[in-house]
């Protein structure tokens, strides 16, 4: 049984926006007999393959979790092996949330009633939706993945922020979809930069773009948070347009205040998600416990529109099959009455956006002494997520040129080398010591037949994303290494 996430309305029909694949894929048949098993109680079954749970090798698991009592259960958790703890157990034959023996069996798409329920709570407290229903994953990646296949065909165009998280920007790209980079600024993607290139969509390239990808909070690798009011505007553009919205969130839990406030106060809202906004179903929103838990659980969840959760959980049947059940049995047993509960988990959240506050602080002070100093580099201060984009002020440099246009006589080319300097640059960081992102990885490149190209991205590559989710000892010795590599790599006189 599917369960939703509240009332049903009337949804606007995006059938449409199905790829081929999706349309052609049949349910598993197999599956569908499954789902007969619930039509009356005491039902017997010679029907699947089951393996009896007499003969699983294991008859309970017990995990060991913080405790959410305290005001500051992550701080507290910090203290290593003498900090209290919450014991939950998974069980065969013990009393429990979600008995070892239904955990590990075969399962629905869809994910184990239970554990569905478990994540439907969680979008409906704080995102308080109608109308969409909720498909356990496998983290992230897989759920990202089973939406570029549901959407996407052969020649169509995505659209995402100019930079974007290249693990996710390839996913697609063997399906023969390619992507259309807007620009952005300091708060993210560029509501008027998005209109512009749908309004002025040239058929000749394709149908226009019916998806956009977009990290909204903490944006990898910017760092950058769209606003409430860019929220709304973007939202505004994909009816008028008719685009389907990927909301990908894995750093929603981590927004924080202002660096003038010490911490981030427990009391302090959430930004309202695109999923909040859905009025039409157009919102795929991507949720995952790797952010909030720990990114080797592999757990996360699809929030979508009822028509697409069929797709979805059909795909699911027919590929990855349903999440491991070791992941689905933790958060029953944390939601359970005698688990951590709804309460439980917030306090922990809460709790641990104010401990990553506490490490932005940390790295943006170490900042301040180790690199801006040098006046070669900025940090762009993140409202939320765990990266800090550093622009570099390469044009300071002494072989920095502008002109290379002119004498390439290439008009739809870059205008500089900042490329080749950012490439230089990068390789000094590693004979220095440090690993640092290049934006070049990130960058998605224009089309000089259809783009604008008067301020391509190849000009703009000259930022870094660094990390201040590592410890307090990788954080200063790396800002050390880029200050100094900084200082040496500018100081050169012009070859």
């Amino acid at each position: 049984m599917s369960i939703a996430s509240s009332s049903m309305a009337t949804p606007v029909d995006l059938s449409h926006h199905f790829s081929t694949e999706a349309r052609l894929r049949q349910p598993n048949p197999m599956k569908a007999i499954w789902k007969l098993t619930r039509r009356k109680p005491n039902m017997v079954s010679l029907a699947n393959g089951d393996p009896h749970f007499s003969l699983y090798p294991i008859r309970k698991v017990e995990y060991e979790m913080a405790s959410v009592a305290e005001e500051d259960p992550v701080a507290t958790w910090r203290r290593g092996p003498s900090a209290p703890s919450h014991n939950l157990v998974s069980s065969t034959y013990e009393p429990c949330a979600l008995p070892l023996q239904t955990g590990l069996q075969y399962s629905h798409g869809a994910g184990l009633p239970d554990a569905q329920r478990v994540v439907t709570d969680l979008t409906n407290y704080y995102h308080a939706t109608s109308d969409h229903m909720c498909t356990l994953t496998l983290g992230n990646s897989d759920g990202i993945t089973k939406c570029f296949r549901l959407l996407g065909e052969p020649g169509d165009h995505f659209i995402a922020d100019e930079f974007s998280f290249s693990s996710m920007t390839n996913v697609p790209l063997a399906q023969g979809i390619k992507w259309v980079g807007i620009k952005m600024d300091d708060g993210g993607m560029i509501p008027e930069e998005l209109e512009r290139v749908l309004a002025e969509w040239d058929l000749a390239r394709g149908r226009r773009p019916h998806v956009i990808y977009l990290v909204p909070c903490g944006q990898n690798p910017t760092g950058s948070t769209l606003s409430l009011e860019r929220r709304k505007r973007i939202y505004a553009i994909a009816q008028r347009f008719d685009l389907i919205i990927i909301e990908d969130d894995p750093y929603y839990f981590l927004q924080y205040d202002t660096p003038d406030h010490p911490t981030t106060a427990l009391s302090t809202p959430f930004a309202a998600s695109f999923l909040s906004l859905d009025t039409d179903g157009r919102v795929m929103r991507i949720d995952s416990f790797s952010k909030v838990f720990a990114p080797g659980m592999r757990l996360g969840w699809i929030t979508s529109n009822a028509l697409f959760h069929e797709a979805l959980v059909t795909y699911t049947d027919s590929s990855t099959m349903h999440p491991h059940g070791f992941g689905q049995m933790l958060i029953t047993e944390m939601m359970a009455p005698h688990g951590w509960q709804l309460s439980g988990f917030d306090r922990w959240v809460r709790s641990l956006r104010a401990e990553y506050h506490r490490r932005r602080a940390f790295f943006l002070d170490l900042f301040a002494r180790e690199v801006s100093q040098t006046q070669l580099a900025r940090a762009t201060v993140p409202e939320a997520g765990m990266f800090v984009w550093i622009r570099v002020e390469i044009e300071k440099h002494p072989r920095y040129r502008a002109d290379r246009r002119m004498q390439s006589r290439d008009v739809t080319g870059p205008r500089t080398n900042v490329k080749e300097l950012m490439e230089e640059l990068f390789e000094r960081c590693l004979d220095g010591g440090l690993v640092i992102m290049p934006a070049s990885i990130f960058a998605l490149s224009a089309d000089p037949k259809y783009d604008d190209m008067e301020d391509p991205v190849e000009d703009r590559l000259n930022y870094l994303r660094a990390t201040f989710a590592g410890t307090e000892e990788a954080m200063e010795q790396g800002l050390t290494i880029l200050g100094q590599v900084l200082r040496d790599f500018f100081s050169e006189e012009q070859k």
